[in-house]
């Protein structure tokens, strides 16, 4: 009876995050709050809490390789999203099957390569892996500034150093870039979106709280649902922005360090 209200399939590949507040477990919930269908292909194990990530197990590649086949053979994928892909091995695997299963399908690329706490989650035998199979093939990446930064190997200290940034990584490759301003100091948050449109400034109240584990993950899983559910980009990253900073309005304050969002808000309900 309510099947009808379920649209945009997306495939996330990424890890998982035990404290539930990033990694799959947020991917999930945003695509299900935004009345998507979330499948996924878990390509690591994490043991972390709020205070940070203590442990990892990668899984296996050709087990991530199967994940995906097994989904896009069989349910399919209007869009996908890729997260922690920490070996270049786990790159490789999902690079493979979107060049052979799903080659037209709309990809959300987040370069997860820090964890909130600090933890790196990107080996760095990974990192010209990632930019030359996945960057490319990206309809988006969605980079912060950090990640940015080791990207294009440029230094980001304003909005014009944002821009700049954007311009190489576009020229990397992808359809478009978004890149996430929220490590730079203000009162005002602004994100751009870099497209060969042109570019296009976010601009948001920087809110003070500590309520911010798993923001990468929850935006570029919603830009996912969007296009899924076929909205343009600019729609797509608009109502992803809204849904995030709602999510972290409300967010239920647990644990001692960066907590997670609210996912279940009922977003334009």
């Amino acid at each position: 009876m309510t099947g009808h209200l379920i649209k945009g399939r997306v495939l996330i590949a990424a890890g998982s995050d035990s404290g539930g507040g990033a990694g799959i477990q947020a991917d999930i919930k945003t695509v299900s709050a935004l009345k998507g269908y979330a499948a996924t292909a878990i390509t690591a194990l994490t043991a972390q809490n709020t205070h940070g990530v203590f442990g990892v197990i990668d899984v296996p590649p050709a087990f991530i390789r199967s994940q995906m086949e097994l989904v896009l053979a069989d349910i399919g994928a209007d869009a996908i999203k890729t997260g922690m892909l920490s070996r270049p091995e786990a790159i490789l695997a999902v690079a493979e099957v979107l060049e052979s299963h799903a080659p037209g399908v709309p990809l959300v690329v987040d370069p997860v390569m820090v964890a909130k706490g600090g933890h790196s989650l990107l080996d760095e035998a990974a990192f010209s892996l990632l930019k030359d199979r996945l960057l490319p093939r990206a309809t988006i990446l969605t980079p912060n500034i950090p990640e940015a930064e080791a990207l294009c190997g440029l230094s980001i200290v304003d909005v014009d150093g944002m821009v700049i940034a954007a311009r190489h990584l576009l020229a990397m490759g992808p359809g478009a870039v978004l890149v996430k301003g929220g490590h730079l100091p203000g009162a005002l948050l602004v994100d751009l979106l870099l497209d060969p449109q042109g570019v296009h400034f976010f601009e948001s109240r920087r809110q003070n709280t500590t309520s911010t584990h798993g923001t990468g993950c929850t935006l570029a899983s919603a830009i996912a649902v969007g296009l899924a559910q076929g909205m343009e980009m600019v729609a797509a990253v608009t109502r992803a922005r809204d849904f995030v900073q709602q999510a972290i309005a409300s967010a239920p304050g647990f644990g001692g360090g960066h907590g997670p969002l609210n996912h279940t808000i009922c977003f334009n309900c």
